[in-house]
């Protein structure tokens, strides 16, 4: 098996590489906007549009919608130094909610959004989770009533994270009640500006933004609805699997600042931290290893869920180790947040120790994604 990339792939990873490093006050910019509690502000959007032109943001996409035809390691490529600059690697639109209009939407969508997604121009916020619908995302109760020219919205979505910003609604939604409770989910878009929605902010334990998102009578058109009725929880669950690809190079970015901050220090000395940040550089090789298998299978049509869990669950528990090793390295000073002036490596990793317990359970709990592995991976039963 060869891990190299092809000379064709080094150089396109050159110039990727080079693109963000000309663009640091955007890149700055967007980590300002989205810790700041903004999401995506002005220079943000500015960035995703200079990605758009270069049709970078969906680069497997066909010609036709704003893509360049390329295999699924481009991508990649694209998403590694992403993340490695900005600490963002995909948007709604160019992971989850695109490749599933691509696939089982009308021509009258893709015409209408896929070259807006693929241009930087638009974003989709994910509408699943509700107060009683988490990790049992078929129990959702939003309500979808057909009224013949139109559909009815009742209910209430929890954990959205970019609706204060998006534009769009990737919304599930019950359409019947007969049958399991699976099969009566329906995908929508949903023009966030359509009358009867409310928007709640709801805050995290790392202090960034999410929302409560309320639907009250909202009428929404025929033409909103994604694919076949009732096909809403089958469509999720392959967008799911292409979201949980997890590429780290912002951690191997964070890894770096800590091995330079050690070095120009002297804790390098002590044998107990050297063997701490031996074990985080091992841990980040096999996450990278992880993240290509699920690249490897995409790039043969395969849609990746056993692979695609497994690297998330092993990738976001690797972050929470990388947190909690390195501000027992710190010591005091590492639990200092970055308006204090006594912080360490600008109280990056105070942040990320608490933003890691949120990571565990975002895009699917840790304990559920094992249980997926064990049934549809390994071929356990359930009782």
């Amino acid at each position: 098996m060869d891990f190299e990339f092809s000379p064709e792939e080094k150089k396109f990873k050159h110039e990727v590489h080079q693109f963000f490093q000309s663009e640091p006050e955007l890149c700055a910019g967007f980590m300002e906007e989205w810790h700041g509690g903004e999401g995506f502000g002005p220079r943000t959007w500015a960035l995703l549009r200079k990605l758009g032109e270069k049709h970078w943001l969906t680069p497997t996409w066909p010609r036709k919608y704003g893509g360049l035809e390329l295999p699924y390691i481009y991508y990649y490529i694209i998403q590694e130094e992403m993340s490695y600059w900005i600490g963002l690697y995909a948007c709604i639109g160019t992971a989850m909610a695109g490749p599933v209009i691509l696939k089982c939407g009308t021509e009258e969508q893709k015409d209408f959004y896929l070259p807006r997604i693929a241009r930087g121009e638009i974003e989709f916020c994910l509408g699943y989770s509700e107060p009683q619908a988490g990790s049992d995302l078929a129990n959702l109760q939003l309500r979808a009533e057909d009224k013949g020219d139109y559909y009815l919205l009742n209910g209430q979505k929890t954990f959205n994270t970019r609706c204060h910003f998006a534009q769009y609604h990737w919304l599930a939604a019950r359409t019947s009640s007969e049958g399991p409770k699976y099969r009566g989910i329906s995908l929508f878009i949903v023009d966030l500006k359509t009358p009867g929605i409310s928007i709640t902010p709801l805050m995290t334990f790392s202090g960034e933004r999410t929302n409560d998102v309320f639907y009250d009578d909202v009428k929404v058109p025929k033409s909103s609805l994604v694919g076949e009725p009732g096909m809403g929880f089958y469509y999720i669950m392959e967008a799911l699997a292409y979201e949980r690809v997890t590429p780290v190079g912002a951690y191997q970015r964070l890894f770096e600042q800590l091995l330079d901050y050690i070095k120009e220090s002297d804790k390098g000395s002590d044998p107990v931290i050297r063997q701490k940040i031996a074990q985080l550089a091992i841990e980040l090789e096999v996450c990278k290893l992880f993240t290509l298998n699920v690249v490897s299978a995409q790039s043969k049509g395969i849609i990746p869920v056993y692979e695609a869990n497994a690297a998330k669950i092993f990738i976001t528990e690797t972050e929470q180790r990388l947190a909690n090793t390195v501000v027992n390295i710190l010591g005091l000073r590492g639990q200092l947040q970055r308006d204090s002036k006594w912080n360490v490596l600008n109280g990056m990793f105070e942040f990320i120790y608490r933003q890691s317990l949120t990571e565990l359970i975002m895009r699917g709990t840790s304990e559920i994604l094992r249980n997926v592995i064990a049934q549809r991976g390994l071929g356990l039963k359930r009782k």
